[in-house]
C-alpha cells in the first residue's frame, strides 16, 4: 500500500506545473492544497493502478484512500475518490460511515466534494436505497459541503429519473440556505431531474420560486425550453 501511494505522489510532483497550480486556484474561494496537475492526467496516473486496486481488499483499499485525503492535496482526493468508485461492486452497508467520515472530515472545496459525491456515494445510494434518509440528515448540516453534498450524491440518479420524491424533501430542506454553494449544489440536482421530469421540476420551481434564491433557480431550470425559463424567471 505504503508503495502505491510512493508511486502516485512521486509521479504527481513530477507532472506538477505551477501555472496550471496558480490557474486552479482561481476556480475557489478558498485556498486549495494542489500540486498543479491536469485533471485528465490525474485521472491517467489513477486508472493505472486499477488492476492494483481491484486485487486488493476492500478494507485496504479504504485504508489507502484515506491516506491520500488525509494530505488535503486535491489531485490526491481525486485518486481516492477513484479507487473508492471502482470497487463499488464490493459496497456493503456498513461503508456509509467511511464515506461520511471523508466528508466531514477530509472535504474542503467544491471539486472534491462532487468528485467523491457524483460517482462513489451515489452508487452506494443507488445500491442502498435506504440511506437515502441519511442525505436528508446532511441536509440539515452546519457544514457547507456536507449540505452541498446530499444534493450533488443524487445528480447521476436523478438523470436516470430516480428519487424524485427524495429530490424534492432534499431542495425542500436547502430551499432558503444562503450559501450559494449550496443552492448551487441543489439547482444542479434539480437540473438532473429536469432531464426525466420537466414537469415536476418545473412545477416545483413555480411553486417555490417567490423564496428560491435566483442562484438555486436558474440552475433547475437551465436545461428547460426558453419559454419555461422565461415563465421562470417573471416576478
Amino acid at each position: 500500500m505504503n508503495q502505491i501511494i510512493y508511486q502516485i505522489r512521486k509521479e504527481l510532483k513530477q507532472n506538477s506545473d505551477p501555472r496550471t497550480a496558480s490557474t486552479g486556484q482561481n476556480f475557489f474561494k478558498e485556498k486549495v492544497k494542489i500540486y498543479g496537475v491536469k485533471t485528465a492526467l490525474v485521472s491517467r496516473i489513477s486508472k493505472a493502478f486499477d488492476k492494483e486496486i481491484l486485487a486488493m481488499d476492500k478494507k485496504e483499499v479504504f485504508a489507502l484512500c484515506d491516506e491520500l485525503w488525509q494530505s488535503g492535496f486535491m489531485e490526491e482526493s481525486f485518486i481516492a475518490c477513484h479507487f473508492a468508485y471502482i470497487v463499488r461492486k464490493n459496497f456493503e452497508p456498513a461503508d456509509f460511515k467511511v464515506f461520511e467520515k471523508w466528508v466531514n472530515n477530509y472535504v474542503y472545496n467544491w471539486a472534491s466534494c462532487d468528485t467523491l459525491c457524483n460517482h462513489t456515494i451515489a452508487a452506494f445510494v443507488e445500491m442502498y436505497p435506504g440511506y437515502l434518509k441519511n442525505l436528508k440528515k446532511w441536509a440539515r448540516s452546519e457544514n457547507r459541503w456536507v449540505k452541498r453534498a446530499s444534493a450533488v450524491t443524487l445528480i447521476i440518479p436523478a438523470r436516470h429519473g430516480k428519487f424524485l420524491k427524495d429530490i424534492f424533501e432534499i431542495a425542500d430542506i436547502l430551499l432558503l440556505d444562503s450559501d450559494d454553494l449550496v443552492q448551487k449544489g441543489y439547482g444542479w440536482m434539480l437540473k438532473a431531474a429536469s432531464e426525466a421530469h420537466q414537469k415536476q421540476v418545473f412545477n416545483y420551481v413555480m411553486k417555490n420560486k417567490a423564496t428560491m434564491p435566483r442562484t438555486a433557480l436558474r440552475y433547475a431550470i437551465e436545461k428547460m425550453p426558453e419559454n419555461l425559463r422565461t415563465k421562470a424567471m417573471q416576478k
